[in-house]
């Protein structure tokens, strides 16, 4: 299959972009077709790494020395060819160096513009800092959060090598960019992007930052509650990493199996996810016959409930889960990890054997659905690579083999731009700002978090979006009501049972009215519901349809069809054994803060490519993302195998610190700590600070010594100043309560993008009846487009009846619907369930 079939074949972009984000964006846009030309300075990379040559395949590398006259006006003749422009350096740099992206829009008012820095611009205290990734991660409370395990273990702050900032803001960039794109052939007219790192971070980590006042003790955990108990009992956090282990909920944790090596099981709170692993082990009949009765109505106060838990309910009282964690563990030792996730897999339980990264890499399934490629580098000859992190389903094929990074001449470089005709898109002016998705129909039939944030997302441009879920709720309150506080902003509920004959009409008759189609389903499930390419062809032959899965690829492969999670991808693809250390401690890397967003950006990129195919070509395609395929990009400055390659060495384990003397954790004199964010050119910098005096000449083996103990001696507040005041990268590691305590404002209608690089919003008045304080939809900044303050996720169900009278119902039809049970106007008397 041929590049021209890609949906960005014929785009002209040019890359500022250095480290991981800017690269990445245009990498995406290269593997979807577009022309991409790269510039580096005369001397290389900023970034010395293999993985440079997956962020620049299917580009080429024009070197270009933005310090000179000549490298200036060769740069500024690239962007006179280019559509979009992408960079990454800190606020004002590029437009220091002579390319200034205000004049350039306004000359050319078609011309779209992506900077992603590492603070917001308007961010007065941090906007010049020296933003690498690992500053971005300390200063966003990352490294202070990482999961409730290292809390009471006492390792925190910790350190992990996963660039999440970067990552995020990646998708965060190259789905605003492509939105820009559809949105541009209507209006005629781009946009000026700015998508803060630090912001893409918050955003992703909108589960972990969620507050919300006088939340009932049925939804604290385990971990939560003895984090608590401690805390009130002014007791140590120091429990072991076993004793942390049994704090877990039992269909939520690792088990060792027959061969030794762990198996994660996470099918929590789901009607029947739970029942089928319990059957599976053959363990169900046993509960039964101790008096288990599984609650029929979860969605009631607990205190009606007939017995204290129910199987379906997150989480499991800690007796409960004792007594039946006792007896999984048991069973699994009696087969081995690959053994029980076939059995799993086959079964339609989320689960997955622990693998190491090197292991995912040569993976067979990796490698049959593409997400593992080969790729002919100049460099370092025959090179595995992650595949595609979006594709459409009709031309997905043609990424799976991109073209080597190639460098060239900046003549050659112009002249590749050049060949490519340049149709300029009448601008037609607005007398108000309009949003990229003004007037777009979103249907979403997904759930938990990935497929829901994905249209959460697209709603703050503009689309207008209904949601719909069963008439009779597959998830506990937890999985829909908590998460749904953050990704229920903006639209409508609709509750349906489309199992039913009343029901199916009522799904059609939707997606007969709308432009995309949301759904996070496996092949065999979109089949089974009809929405394959025929079957929704005959109900709307424009509609967009857009998958999310867990293992999905451009080709099948033998897992495609098997369900998960975030932790089962963390854990085939090496993230938990990364960040545990070992085979025998998987850990889960930031709950819920490190794929499934990341997987709701990746689905509205997919969604933004298959609308700008269908304005370009008037062909609506399907649009494709896995929550695996992702995990490329989450690893990507370690995930590549070549002949010759090193250890998979990369910082891991709870005992990591940093990645060496210069870039690594300390605990300072006023007992925070602080991470410094240095390189070996900054020694001399370095050197000039008091109480630092020597360092250059320190042998490289004692560096950490002696660093540690100088920057014991004074305050977190001190240090920072110091290295601020000579422009070394640092930051104090923030937690994400103290971030959101300082930057939190009663809700005020405003999305949030004047207020820095962090913004949360309190809704005093919410629906719940609780406080509740959320990350703002705030990571996006546009000079032209509108971006909507999002309105406070409605109760499920609320707007059933007015959107079945949307769709011709009248108000007899609509009682029979409800009296036939094919449709529902709520799941439970309280929105959050007591």
């Amino acid at each position: 299959m041929r590049r021209s079939t890609l949906p960005l074949f014929g785009v002209k972009v040019l890359d500022f972009g250095q480290f991981i984000a800017g690269p990445a964006v245009t990498m995406i846009l290269a593997d979807l077709g577009a022309t991409v030309v790269h510039i580096d300075p005369p001397s290389g990379p900023l970034w010395d790494s293999p993985a440079n040559a997956i962020l620049n395949r299917n580009k080429l590398i024009v070197p270009i020395d933005l310090k000179t006259d000549k490298g200036v006006s060769q740069a500024q003749a690239l962007v006179r060819e280019a559509e979009i422009v992408v960079e990454n350096f800190r606020p004002g740099v590029l437009s220091r160096l002579g390319i200034d992206f205000t004049a350039e829009r306004k000359a050319r008012p078609d011309l779209i513009t992506v900077s992603i820095p590492g603070f917001a611009s308007n961010d007065q205290l941090r906007r010049k800092r020296r933003a690498y990734e690992a500053v971005i991660l300390a200063s966003s409370g990352v490294f202070t959060d990482m999961g409730l395990g290292r809390v009471l273990r006492g390792v925190n702050p910790s350190f992990s090598p996963l660039p999440l900032a970067s990552a995020y803001g990646t998708m965060l960039a190259v789905s605003a960019t492509v939105l820009a794109l559809q949105a541009r052939e209507r209006s005629g007219i781009g946009d000026q992007i700015e998508v803060p790192l630090a912001c893409a971070v918050m955003e992703g980590l909108a589960y972990n930052s969620i507050s919300i006042d006088d939340l009932p003790l049925r939804y604290k955990t385990q971990r939560e509650r003895e984090i608590a108990r401690r805390g009130e009992a002014g007791l140590p956090m120091d429990i072991s990493y076993d004793s942390s282990q049994e704090l877990l909920d039992p269909f939520c944790r690792n088990y060792k199996c027959k061969d030794e090596r762990m198996f994660y099981v996470v099918c929590p709170g789901h009607k029947y996810h739970t029942k089928r692993c319990l059957q599976v082990l053959g363990l169900y009949d046993e509960l039964v016959g101790e008096g288990h009765a599984e609650e029929t109505d979860i969605y009631r106060p607990i205190r009606e409930w007939r017995s204290d838990f129910s199987l379906s309910s997150y989480p499991l009282p800690k007796y409960w889960a004792d007594k039946i964690a006792g007896r999984m563990k048991a069973v699994f030792l009696t087969r081995t990890a690959k053994e029980w996730e076939r059995i799993f897999g086959e079964s339609r339980i989320p689960a997955a054997a622990q693998h190491w990264l090197h292991e995912w890499i040569g993976d067979d399934h990796a490698k049959c659905t593409g997400q593992m490629i080969e790729v002919s580098d100049p460099v370092y000859g025959r090179m595995v690579q992650p595949g595609p992190l979006a594709w459409l389903e009709e031309s997905g094929k043609a990424m799976l083999s991109p073209a080597p990074r190639k460098w060239a001449a900046f003549d050659q470089a112009l002249a590749a731009l050049s060949a490519i005709p340049t149709k300029r898109p009448n601008a037609r002016s607005a007398e108000t700002p309009a949003g990229w998705l003004d007037g777009v129909r979103v249907l979403d039939l997904s759930n938990v978090i990935a497929g829901p944030h994905s249209s959460y997302y697209l709603a703050r441009f503009g689309a207008e979006v209904i949601k719909l879920d069963p008439a009779r709720p597959l998830y506990d309150c937890y999985n829909t009501v908590i998460y749904g506080m953050a990704h229920m902003r903006g639209k409508r509920s609709v509750l349906v049972d489309i199992g039913s004959s009343g029901g199916r009409e009522v799904l059609e008759r939707l997606v007969k009215s709308v432009d995309v189609v949301i759904w996070n389903a496996t092949d065999l499930q979109v089949k089974g519901m009809g929405l394959d390419l025929e079957s929704l062809k005959a109900l709307n032959n424009d509609a967009i349809f857009c998958q999310l899965d867990c293992f999905g690829g451009v080709h099948r492969g033998p897992r495609s069809d098997y369900l998960g999670y975030e932790n089962n991808v963390q854990a085939a693809t090496g993230i938990m054994l990364r960040f545990g250390g070992s085979a025998e401690t998987p850990e889960e890397h930031a709950h819920v803060g490190t794929i499934d967003v990341l997987g709701g950006f990746g689905a509205a990129l997919g969604v933004a490519v298959a609308l700008y195919q269908r304005a370009k070509t008037g062909h609506a395609g399907r649009a494709r993302i896995s929550l695996s395929s992702l995990s490329g990009i989450l690893q990507i400055p370690f995930c590549y195998q070549y002949d010759g390659r090193g250890h998979f060495d990369e910082p891991s384990g709870p005992d990591a610190q940093g990645y060496d003397a210069l870039t690594r954790l300390y605990r300072t004199g006023s007992g925070r700590s602080v991470l410094l964010s240095a390189r070996e050119g900054d020694l001399s910098r370095l050197a000039r600070v008091e109480g630092l005096e020597g360092l250059a000449d320190v042998p490289k083996e004692d560096r950490v010594s002696f660093l540690a103990t100088a920057i014991a001696m004074e305050s977190a507040e001190e240090w920072l100043s110091r290295f601020d005041a000579v422009d070394v990268g640092a930051a104090i590691c923030e937690s994400m309560a103290a971030i959101r305590s300082a930057h939190s404002r009663p809700a005020d209608g405003a999305p949030g993008i004047d207020q820095g690089s962090y913004s949360f919003s309190i809704f005093h008045g919410h629906p719940s009846g609780h406080t509740v304080t959320l990350i703002d939809p705030y990571a996006i900044r546009l000079a032209t487009a509108k971006i909507y303050a999002l309105s406070p996720a409605e109760k499920y169900g609320a707007s059933t009846r007015s959107v079945l009278r949307r769709l011709q119902y009248d108000e007899t039809d609509i009682d029979a619907l409800l009296a036939a049970g094919a449709i529902s106007e709520g799941w439970s008397r309280e929105y959050l369930p007591s």
